[in-house]
């Protein structure tokens, strides 16, 4: 199961997708930050400037639902 927080402050949206594995490095992939395991397999994602790219991601994934 995912933790999700949101910081104000900073605009970072924090997605904590395993608690298992160890940090290895990151991508920076626009404003999406991929935090990698040794594996290879993503283990917190940030989404910076979330409260603009959040926005923007629901409305994308709306419209795929409308046209499906």
């Amino acid at each position: 199961m995912y933790k999700i927080r949101y910081d104000e402050e900073s605009d970072v949206l924090t997605i904590l997708v395993s608690e298992s594995g160890k940090l290895s490095h990151a991508e920076e992939i626009g404003d999406v930050v991929v935090h990698l395991g040794r594996d290879g397999k993503p283990l917190l994602l940030e989404v910076l400037n979330a409260s603009r790219n959040v926005s923007l991601m629901v409305q994308a994934l709306a419209k795929k639902e409308v046209a499906a």
